[in-house]
């Protein structure tokens, strides 16, 4: 299969996780509103009620996010994984993809469990990195420290899918043991890594350029067509920076009209476009990178002597061998 087919098939996680973040969505208003409508003709007291109904919505939320947006997530990455590695999936992906989750973890404890552990090993590693930038010193040395860190933190959330990838995969060890391999396929394979670098940056780029530059030129056109809503704006702005000892350079330029209104759009096009990214182009991204990833873990996995010197450069991996021998 390639990578666009494997990316069509199990797309549908895709689109349930938008589902369920426009149910999240709806919780937080609807809960919110309605406690604040209650307790507003019961006592007067309506941002009590507000406040109460939020509370509500986030457990409720929480609880959706731990039985179902992870659980598509995983059942995502478990179907892109067979694709790559067995080259066909079923007419039933979304199905077969729930199952996966269910029947590799068992219990979402112990899913937690292993993805946490996953994500903290890369996390140390990355912090270990992110001071590197930090030893410049200075502003120069914060700055490069904050822009190292925000890109691992993308790269963080990829390899950590593709280890998940991977514990799908060898279903012949615990899921400690495999996620421990996996960690051990990205410090082994720079060049793959290179490769999914690339792919991850480059594509993210490119769906930015293209997808961003179209709403925000929609938008403009949209915002350029209402002068006198962007005037009345920047002049309420102009106020509110009459109203400050020091204002940033940024409220001031916001008393442009036509500079509020490219604000508006550029802010407007990347909220949607992270939106339709999320949901279209991060999956397609992810199939690539999953693909890359298992075929060079299976061609050469990580010997033992190799985990053996990981485990010595990483407490977290250190753990997370010491669970895999402890489920053994």
């Amino acid at each position: 299969m390639t990578n666009f087919q494997i990316y069509k098939k199990t797309l549908s996680f895709s689109l349930v996780n938008a589902l369920l973040g426009i149910l999240c969505l709806a919780i937080l208003v609807g809960f919110s509103t309605l406690g604040f409508v209650l307790m507003d003709k019961a006592n007067g007291n309506g941002i009590l009620g507000l406040v109460i109904g939020f509370i509500v919505s986030i457990i409720f939320i929480i609880l959706i996010n731990i039985f179902g947006t992870n659980v598509m997530k995983a059942g995502q990455i478990a179907m892109i994984t067979k694709g790559t590695t067995e080259g066909k999936l079923s007419d039933n992906t979304f199905k077969n993809g729930c199952k996966a989750v269910k029947s590799r973890f068992g219990s979402i404890t112990v899913f937690f469990m292993i993805t946490n552990a996953i994500k903290g090993v890369f996390q140390q590693i990355g912090r270990m990195i992110t001071r590197v930038g930090e030893r410049v010193g200075g502003e120069t040395g914060s700055s490069i420290a904050s822009a190292i860190s925000s890109v691992i933190q993308i790269l963080i959330s990829y390899l950590a899918d593709c280890c998940l990838g991977w514990v799908f995969y060898r279903k012949d060890k615990n899921a400690a043991a495999a996620a421990c391999e996996g960690a051990g396929i990205f410090f082994k394979h720079g060049k793959t890594f290179g490769k999914n670098f690339v792919r991850i940056f480059g594509m993210g780029f490119i769906s930015l350029v293209l997808i961003g530059g179209a709403f925000m030129a929609g938008f403009y056109a949209i915002f350029h067509a209402l002068p006198t809503t962007f005037e009345n704006l920047a002049v309420e702005i102009g106020e509110l920076i009459a109203q400050q000892e020091d204002p940033s350079s940024f409220l001031m330029a916001l008393q442009n009209p036509q500079t509020l209104a490219i604000a508006a759009a550029v802010i407007a096009a990347i909220v949607i476009w992270s939106m339709l990214h999320s949901i279209f182009v991060h999956p397609f991204i992810l199939t690539g990178v999953i693909n890359n990833f298992m075929q060079s873990g299976i061609k050469d996995m990580p010997t033992e002597a190799e985990l053996a010197q990981l485990e010595a450069k990483s407490g977290r991996f250190s753990k997370l061998r010491a669970k895999a021998e402890a489920l053994s």
